[in-house]
């Protein structure tokens, strides 16, 4: 041997040493000595591995004679996967994850890996964000083998790609890319892949991280991908041809190309006749632009436009305004802020205690509000059905969206009126209309105009009429349905 390769060799194991004695100062690595009959130092992280594994199948398979290598030694133990390297980057992997160690002396470079991992974490549940009355009631978990199952189940295809990163500089956090191969796009994997790749972060705890680090426009209010914990919607999205992307430790998944309507579609669309869920989905549209509109209009007619009001209207808004010592847009933001500080302290107390909390302190405090002048009855109605309107979209980011967009309306209608209301309208469209997800139009099929796409945006027409994928992920294969076969419905002949 040469003396490069003796130095190369030397190198590597002090970088062993090295890595062996720093996981030494944790309390749960064990390093335990077998003696008989196969002599051997078996090392791993308590914490991390299965004790079932280690008793039942690693130590019975060394009570075996003539084991005098790792070779010798990986035949006896029935456990897949097993591998001999004196690779310092790999064993430091390895053990981390949960792999059990084996040498045939402490200072041997050579190593033999054995997985014997444990996963802690809780069951499969119901969804506790995206609930629905109808359909599954099955949620991903933080494990990401376990979320992975729930997909493959549903989509049982080879062509089921899954592709895997790490991503974090310190956590090392596995990440996946799903999508099926020959429908989904390669130019909108590519541009996925990259953009996590190019992710330089120490951390990654959680899906919501990704979603800001490689949205198109992170400085948005409006979210660019879709988050959801449901199985079924996401799979729903791969065969429309779009990406997922899963986190391990996360139980929300992420889908793109999306696109605005999307966050105003429930899972309960789907499991409901047509016409329910064009009328519920017109329903909840009208609630959001009620939502957000409803207390500027207010503000903005009562100080610049009271000649709108009708005259039946015009004394009941006098005689509730009349001992009021607020102009109305500071009597909206009082309530407005009352109203984001209960759901802030719902939020984030128990269960039970926050619903107490909002039923009861919404009352209380809407009540005595009005009684001592500090807004009139007419908006307090306002506000709390602007509330409520809120609460009905589907996806609890485009939630917060609406929470935030209120106020630059509530602004405008005070300085300009309706004309403010209509400039702060335009800003916001203007922006949608610039905004993409993964390089794809936000704001189809609205604009760009897609007719085809428009049966499943405001209206979700009958399955037999979308007859074609979605345009806007442009997908391999656009047709889901011959258009020739789609009203067929045969009887079994007597």
């Amino acid at each position: 041997m040469g003396r490069r390769g003796r130095n190369q060799q030397l190198n590597k194991a002090g970088t062993i040493q090295t890595l062996y004695e720093k996981l030494k100062e944790s309390k749960d690595f064990v390093v335990y000595h077998h003696t008989e009959p196969t002599p051997c130092v078996i090392s791993y992280l308590k914490t991390m591995a299965d004790p079932k594994i280690l008793n039942e199948s690693i130590l019975p398979g060394l009570k075996k004679a003539d084991l005098h290598s790792l070779e010798k030694i990986k035949e006896a133990i029935p456990v897949e996967n097993i591998s001999i390297t004196d690779q310092a980057e790999k064993i430091k992997e390895k053990v981390l994850q949960g792999y059990v160690i084996i040498q045939m002396t402490e200072n041997d470079n050579q190593v033999l890996l054995i997985p014997a991992s444990t996963k802690v974490g809780r069951k499969v549940s119901i969804p506790e964000v995206e609930f629905s009355v109808v359909g599954p009631k099955e949620a991903f978990v933080e494990c990401l083998d376990k979320n992975m199952n729930l997909i493959r189940k549903r989509v049982p295809l080879p062509e089921l790609t899954v592709k895997e990163l790490s991503i974090g500089k310190l956590t090392n956090t596995r990440v996946a890319v799903v999508y099926i191969d020959g429908i989904a796009n390669e130019i909108n994997i590519n541009t996925v892949m990259q953009r996590l790749k190019e992710i330089d972060y120490d951390q990654m705890i959680d899906s919501s991280y990704i979603t800001q680090m490689i949205a198109d426009n992170s400085n948005s209010p409006f979210p660019q991908l879709l988050d959801t914990e449901r199985p079924d919607r996401m799979t729903e999205a791969l065969v429309e041809g779009k990406i997922a992307i899963l986190v391990d430790g996360s139980p929300h998944a992420l889908t793109c190309p999306t696109t605005i309507v999307e966050f105003f579609s429930a899972s309960d669309d789907y499991f409901l006749p047509w016409h329910l869920a064009t009328a519920f989905r017109l329903i909840r549209l009208f609630a959001v632009l009620f939502s957000v509109l409803s207390t500027s209009l207010y503000v903005a007619i009562l100080t610049h436009h009271h000649e709108m009001i009708p005259e039946e209207l015009l004394a009941t808004i006098i005689s509730s305004r009349a001992d009021i010592p607020f102009p109305p847009i500071l009597e909206v933001i009082i309530l407005e802020l009352s109203i984001e500080l209960l759901r802030e302290a719902g939020a984030r107390l128990p269960t039970k205690i926050g619903q107490t909390i909002g039923i009861v302190g919404g009352i209380v405090i809407g009540t005595a509000a009005v009684d001592a002048g500090l807004t009139s009855n007419v908006l307090l109605i306002i506000v709390a059905l602007s509330a409520l309107a809120s609460f009905t979209t589907p996806v609890y980011q485009i939630s917060n969206t609406i929470r935030l967009v209120r106020f630059p309306f509530i602004i405008g209608a005070q300085l300009w009126g309706l004309i403010g209301v209509s400039m702060v309208m335009a800003f916001f469209i203007g922006h949608l209309i610039k905004l993409q997800s993964i390089g794809t139009p936000f704001f189809a099929p609205i604009y760009p105009l897609r007719i085809t796409d428009l049966k499943d945006a405001f209206i979700r027409l009958p399955f037999n009429k979308q007859t074609q994928r979605p345009i806007q992920t442009r997908p391999l294969k656009s047709e889901r349905l011959q258009p020739s076969d789609a009203n067929k419905k045969r009887d079994i002949d007597e």
